[in-house]
């Protein structure tokens, strides 16, 4: 009987190729998770520059909202656009609940 043909011979060759199989198939899944990982950091990176430019775009809104709410500039607009007028105090009427 050669050595090559002994029993366990056989089952050390299997469980030889069993891990092989093993660790190629966990490097495989080490690869796929770095690839997953890069792509994902990269995905988030331009979710954040897109989340900044909101910001900012959020901030200008607010500073041009608080320009046209002015008092000053609200009644200029009902001056001159709608023709209104402060209606003198005898004309004015208090209406009580």
């Amino acid at each position: 009987m050669s050595a090559l043909s002994h029993p366990a011979t056989k089952g050390r060759q299997l469980v030889a190729l069993g891990l092989m199989a093993v660790a190629f198939v966990t490097a495989l899944g080490v690869v796929y998770a770095q690839h997953s990982s890069r792509k994902l950091f990269i995905e988030l990176e331009q979710l954040q520059k897109a989340s900044d430019e909101l910001d900012i775009e959020w901030g200008r809104l607010q500073l041009e909202q608080s320009t046209w709410a002015r008092d000053g500039r609200i009644d200029a607009a009902a001056r001159e656009k709608l023709e209104m007028l402060i209606p003198p105090p005898a004309e004015v009427v208090i209406v009580k609940p």
